[in-house]
Order: C-alpha cells, then structure tokens, then sequence
C-alpha cells in the first residue's frame, strides 16, 4: 500500500478498504453457483479425479433455471478459473464453450467469461472417466464485470477493460517465459519471484536485481512511483516498456495477479487433464 500524505486520507482509505472487503465478501459468497448472466446454476453431481500432476480434479453436473445441464471442470491447484462444456452425448463427447474467471484482490475483483474452443470425452459412471481430446484453446473474452473499490463496472465498458488487460497479461507473460524456464510455481512463490524483476522500485533493497540501477538512470514519476524508466528500456521489449512506466502493469499486477500467474502456466494447467483420469463419484 503506497503511502498516503495525511491521517485524513488514511482514515478515508481504511474506511474504503474495510467498506470493499465487506462488500467482496458478501458479492463473492452471491457470486457461488451463479453465471455472468445471472443465472443460478444447480449442482446435480460432482466427480473428483486426482492428476497425476498432484492436483484434484472435479467435474460438476451443473442445470440452469431453463433446465439446461452443462459441466464445469475445476483443479484444486488453480481456484481461480473454471472451464464449462457441454453436456455429454450419449457416446460421452463434450465441446468446451468457456473458460470462467473470477478473482479477488484487496482493490475488489474481475470476473469473466471467454470462449473456449476444444473437446473431451467424460463418462459419468459411479467410477467415470475424463479425457481430454483437443485441448481447450482461448478465444476470446464475451462477458465480464470488474468491481474496483466501491465502483462497479459492467456491460460494454468492462468487456472493454478486461480485454485489454488481458491483452496486456498476454504480452507481458509471454516476455516472461521467453526469459525464464522456471515453471510450476505456486502463485506465492511465482509472486516473490518476479515482483522484484518487474518492479524493483516496489521491493526492499535487498531483493532489487544487482544491475537494477545504474549510474546514468533515468527516473519519472507515473502513478505516485518513481519509475526507473532506463531499467524499463534495458530490460523490457519495446510493446511493455509504456505499460510498465506509466504504471499500468503495477496496476494489473495488483489487481489481477492470478490471472498473469494462470497465463504464465497456462501449458502446467492443461497438463493437469494430459492423461485419462479416473473420475470417482462424490455427490
């Protein structure tokens, strides 16, 4: 938390701050079982599987008020997003329509829905089965809300939003593993080991590169911080360099740190459903 000037806007910032975990709390629990567009979903059964990757797996049967079954595909090692299909034909083939987002940070949440383009075969057997026959691949974001503090944004100007940022998480995740082999991570440890790569200015100076500054460096203030912009342009690809120094990528950091942390590893998820698993009934 960036430092304020007076106990009066420390005392405003807090009242915010506990205003948004109260109100994160309660929208979250609203938000269990419900899709984008409002509707409750039901869970009918629930099968858990264990990958041989070290996360469980779980495959929800899940109705609409329409009575419309679907399936949502989650693993524990990644609660942040879920991955809904179609229900299976009577041969057990199911189409992957969605990948559903939803995660909070101390500024509120982002929530989305993006297209899915893939297929599976699942048997809903008391001891079932899941297979993943074409990997499910991003298209592209439909729908989506952001809760920022006390403001909500939703409808176009969200879609808007969230499509940029996560172009932006794209770009920047892509630089990173082009950089680093250093993969399988979890989010805390993924966390501490590039928020001193990408913001140095933003961590003790312990932790700070050894060549993060040199003598000759450069330094502009976007955001309140005081960017290196010279450690910007020695370390960073020219698409990132503005985001970084205008404080945009502090900002999609903070707020949507697990979805940068899901598309760094992103190939590690889908590894989770690379073999059949062995689904046993639960519910």
């Amino acid at each position: 938390m960036r430092e304020l000037k007076n106990s009066g806007v420390i005392f405003i910032y807090i009242s915010v701050f506990i205003a948004v975990l109260f109100c994160g709390c309660v929208g979250m629990a609203e938000k269990a079982g419900q899709a984008l567009d409002g509707s409750a979903l039901i869970i009918l059964n629930i099968y858990r599987a264990h990958s041989n990757y070290g996360s469980d797996i779980d495959v929800e049967i899940v109705e609409n008020k329409n009575n419309e079954k679907s399936i949502i595909i989650t693993a524990k090692e990644f609660p942040m997003v879920k991955l809904r299909g179609t229900y299976p034909h009577e041969d057990g083939i199911f189409y992957f329509t969605s990948l559903e987002y939803l995660s909070a940070s101390a500024h509120g949440w982002n929530e989305f829905s993006m297209e899915l383009y893939g297929s599976g075969s699942v048997s809903l057997s008391a001891a079932g089965s899941l297979e993943i026959i074409e990997a499910p691949e991003q298209l592209q974001i439909t729908k989506g809300r952001i809760h920022n503090y006390d403001t909500r944004i939703t409808g176009n100007d969200a879609l808007v939003s969230l499509r940029n940022r996560f172009d932006r998480v794209a770009s920047l995740t892509e630089w990173m593993l082009s950089v680093s082999d250093i993969k399988g991570q979890k989010i805390d440890d993924f966390e501490k080991s590039w928020k001193p790569v990408l913001f140095p200015e933003m961590v003790s100076q312990k932790n700070r590169p050894v060549s993060w500054r040199q003598a000759a460096d450069v330094f502009r203030t976007a955001e309140d911080v005081n960017w290196n912009i010279s450690y910007t342009k020695r370390m960073f690809p020219e698409e990132l360099i503005p985001v970084r120094d205008s404080g945009t990528m502090l900002r999609d950091w903070e707020e949507a740190l697990s979805l940068i942390y899901l598309e760094y590893e992103w190939e590690n998820f889908l590894k989770l459903f690379s073999q059949k698993l062995n689904l046993n009934k639960i519910k």
